[in-house]
């Protein structure tokens, strides 16, 4: 079983990037299951109705989300309806959409979890005790189960891939749109890396353009952050499973921008 899980995807030049590369690693890597992180995915703040069915049709199977899961208005129009897309399982009660769901490839399925960090993003339920409270009510219906955790405190991802290790076949963590180099099977057989990273302009900050955050930073007035354009990089990670336990076997980063193409 191999999952091919892709980072933040942002604004049109992520989405450029997904069209040029993504076939080549389907054509590569042959992955059974296809999930993206589409919450920067229309200009940097939320996503859209038309690219989440663009990405769908580039070969994507699932959609995680994250702290900006609502900046654009029209998700309240489909995201109930979409069962291949989830928001942060720890929102509020009440919360539109849904915080994990399975997807189904021919013969084979992946339970799909999405939780958001507390840590330096707004107050939410725990996102441990949902883990838990999701586990207990699906594990056993479910060999495959993929976390993606969206928390900007690399401690917080951390505890939460200990927590679940033994549990569930990976944790990948996303939101920080800078990939790490701690890609793991822990102990226990969980699949683990901090930060996936993103896909989207390679010299913006974190996806933005420069000039402004550089701005903020240097005297911390109020600035408008927008999408850098140019070339793009590419931050993914490819996690293979134990048929016979769902558990982790290897984990291996994908990291390259348009100028330095991997498998050409």
């Amino acid at each position: 079983m191999r999952i091919l899980f892709i980072g933040d995807i942002v604004g049109s030049v992520g989405r450029n990037a997904m069209k040029t590369y993504l076939p080549k690693l389907k054509t590569k890597l042959n992955p059974h299951f296809i999930i993206a992180n589409g919450e920067n995915s229309a200009a940097g703040r939320g996503i859209t109705a038309n690219i989440a069915k663009e990405l769908f049709e580039l070969g994507v199977h699932g959609l995680t989300m994250g702290n900006h899961t609502w900046d654009q208005k029209e998700i309240f129009d489909f995201i109930d309806d979409e069962e291949r897309m989830v928001r942060p399982a720890n929102f509020p009660k009440g919360t539109p959409g849904r915080g994990y769901t399975t997807i189904k490839v021919k013969d084979q399925e992946l339970l799909i979890i999405n939780l958001q960090g507390r840590t330096f993003l707004p107050p939410l339920d725990c996102p441990f005790e949902k883990a838990d409270a999701i586990l207990e009510a699906q594990k056993k219906k479910h060999k495959y189960i993929l976390v993606d955790f969206h928390a900007e405190a690399t401690s917080e991802k951390l505890a939460m891939g200990w927590h679940l290790d033994g549990k569930v076949s990976a944790v990948v963590g996303t939101h920080t749109h800078v990939q790490t180099h701690d890609e793991r099977v822990l102990p226990l057989g969980t699949a683990y890396v901090t930060d996936v990273g993103m896909v989207g302009p390679r010299d913006g900050i974190l996806g933005m353009e420069r000039t402004a955050v550089m701005q903020k930073f240097r005297t911390q007035l109020p600035v408008r952050f927008v999408v850098d354009e140019g070339k793009w990089h590419f931050h993914a990670v490819c996690i293979d499973l134990d048929p016979a336990t769902g558990l982790g076997k290897k984990v291996q980063l994908i990291r390259m921008d348009e100028d330095q193409l991997l498998f050409e």
